[in-house]
């Protein structure tokens, strides 16, 4: 395994690195200023959109992006230490137009989507002149085994119906939402894979009604995440992503490359939090002496570096993977990432925020609101328990035909 990064790679970490420190990490004051005084919570504040420009302007824009020429064509392991650095921040991701979820259904788009729907949505996305969000949660049903979903879609002539009652649809609010991808049973009567789909809805579309914003452990995202009713929407069949019945295989086209995105942001958290735990642990003083020369305060430095250094290392192997051997092969290790660096950042925003004491859970810090995001994003895109089975089923294949006597 070659973990070398390109030379390309290395200039973009470098500049990204600057960017970071020098314009976004000094302006998350401002941007949570700007939301407060704001009218709407979900309007997005005017240094954002400074932002955005000055990323364009350096060429920090659309990195995560590998299919066809719509993006900065970077590969996994190239992308991957950039989605570290961006990670950072909350806000960072954005800053660059590399946030979910976008992303993701930029890469559904670049892959799935036909022309039309291209120049509609996928061009306009790629600009950051608009935004999207995904429907495929219920709040009826367990929706990590996502044969559950009751939502229907279903043909009518020309045209598609659609009625369903999500939630956590993310970004639903934001102002600049043009579009739904929404995910729901096509066919009841279809194998067991072929039995959902994926329909573009334009959010305005009569009977799409956000019924409430849905709050992640008190915190009110900019994005927002809605409770939908979708009732008797109409859209016509030229809306349908990929093909009828290709929901699940549109699903999986995404997974790999996002987790690996989700993992290393979650790296960027912890090596954030890593810091701010090392600052204060020098400059505190307590029972004697600084923070930084209690035995205990020393384990919980030297555990988060070995935690953090094989979280990494396990997400680059998995980047490796997709780009030498593709999605599938690397299925066991993305499914790993998705579980290990998670908790290791919250593991390690949980050591920093016990070191600031009160200042850990106030809003003095960025550790509380990154803790409850990281907390949150082991239930998102499938919780642990979900990967955690994936990979057991694939070891138990494997050693199937091994003898270990």
């Amino acid at each position: 395994m070659d973990f070398g990064y390109s030379e390309r790679s290395l200039l973009l970490q470098k500049e990204l690195t600057t960017f970071m420190e020098e314009h976004v990490i000094p302006n998350e004051a401002l941007y949570e200023e700007q939301i407060r005084s704001a009218q709407n919570p979900h309007a997005q504040p005017p240094i954002m959109e400074e932002l955005k420009a000055l990323a364009r302007e350096r060429g920090l824009w659309n990195l995560f992006m590998t299919h066809g020429n719509w993006g900065a064509g970077l590969t996994n392991s190239e992308y991957a230490p950039l989605a570290e650095i961006v990670g950072r921040s909350i806000i960072g991701p954005e800053t660059i137009n590399c946030s979910a979820p976008d992303t993701g259904n930029m890469e559904l788009l670049a892959m799935y989507g036909t022309p039309e729907q291209q120049e509609q949505y996928l061009k306009p996305l790629l600009a950051g002149t608009i935004r999207s969000c995904f429907a495929m949660t219920e709040p009826h049903v367990a929706s990590s085994d996502a044969r559950n979903i009751s939502s229907s879609i279903l043909q009518d002539g020309d045209s598609y119906v659609i009625n369903g009652h999500k939630w956590f649809t993310s970004g639903v609010l934001d102002p600049d939402c043009r579009f739904i991808i929404f995910m729901g049973v096509s066919d009841h009567e279809a194998k067991t894979y072929r039995q959902q789909s994926m329909i573009l809805i334009p959010r305005d579309a009569p009977g799409v009604t956000v019924v409430r914003d849905l709050t992640t452990f008190g915190y009110t995202d900019r994005l927002g995440h809605g409770e939908v009713r979708f009732e008797n929407v109409r859209v016509p069949a030229s809306a349908m992503l990929g093909g009828a019945g290709d929901g699940f295989a549109l699903a999986q086209g995404r997974l790999g490359p996002g987790r690996m995105h989700y993992a290393m942001r979650a790296i960027g958290f912890a090596e954030r939090a890593f810091g701010l735990l090392c600052q204060r642990a020098r400059s505190r003083e307590a029972f004697g002496g600084p923070l930084a020369q209690q035995g205990v305060v020393q384990e919980w430095i030297a555990r988060s570096r070995i935690e953090i250094e094989q979280a990494r290392l396990l997400v680059l192997k998995s980047a490796w993977l997709m780009d030498t051997v593709g999605n599938a092969a690397a299925r066991t290790e993305v499914a790993a990432i998705k579980v290990s660096a998670l908790q290791v950042a919250q593991q390690v925003l949980d050591r920093a925020i016990q070191v600031h004491g009160a200042a850990g859970v106030s809003e003095d810090t960025p550790l509380a609101r990154m803790y409850a995001l990281t907390r949150a994003l082991r239930i998102a895109d499938g919780p642990d328990e979900v990967h955690l089975r994936t990979i057991a089923k694939q070891e138990l294949n494997r050693v199937e035909s091994i003898n270990f006597q």
